[in-house]
């Protein structure tokens, strides 16, 4: 149905790891990228939602049904930061959108350190993903289809075990996002 309605397409989804703990980082441009970038995936996902978003009842319940779980925004967020650890060592696939909020510009904005931490802590592979055209949506994408990069996981094996400094989680949430870069060009 989505496919029908949306006019949109994935290239690269056998990127994805099919078993294991994954996180997928992608762009955010509108509030469709967590459906389209679940709706790309055969498994799971389990993403970061603003707590705001929890405080209505049945947004609440429709979010926990869809596997989102509260962050606080602004603040590094412990509890979330153990939930999303705990959904990783659980083989899980974690969504995130490493800027922390929607892109007003279209352009990618600095991405947030805690998607460092999350990959350095977890251990798990990193999978860029592009949402391309989820901003331009209505009409219900009939006039440009969407499109879903996914590309190649990353790695970053060399740095587990290693101290998390502030420079070092800059580094790796840098190169995270310039992978997503290049899946938009």
């Amino acid at each position: 149905m989505l496919l029908w309605l949306f006019r949109w397409r994935v290239e690269g989804e056998e990127h994805i790891p099919r078993t294991g703990p994954v996180i997928l980082a992608a762009n955010h441009l509108s509030n469709w990228d967590p459906i389209l970038v679940g709706a790309a995936c055969s498994r799971p996902v389990h993403f970061m939602a603003k707590e705001e978003m929890f405080r209505s009842r049945w947004l609440a319940w429709l979010l926990t049904r869809i596997h989102a779980f509260p962050v606080r925004r602004g603040s590094a967020d412990r509890r979330a930061l153990r939930t999303a650890l705990d959904r990783l060592a659980q083989g899980e696939v974690l969504g995130i959108f490493p800027e922390g909020t929607r892109s007003k510009t279209g352009e990618l904005a600095r991405p947030q350190p805690g998607i460092a931490m999350l990959a350095l802590r977890s251990g798990a592979p990193v999978v860029p993903v592009a949402c391309i055209g989820s901003d331009r949506v209505l009409p219900l994408g009939w006039k440009r289809p969407l499109l879903v990069r996914v590309g190649e996981p990353i790695c970053y094996e060399e740095l587990y075990g290693t101290r998390l400094s502030a420079p070092l989680m800059e580094t790796v949430s840098q190169d995270i996002m310039e992978h997503v870069r290049r899946l938009i060009s």
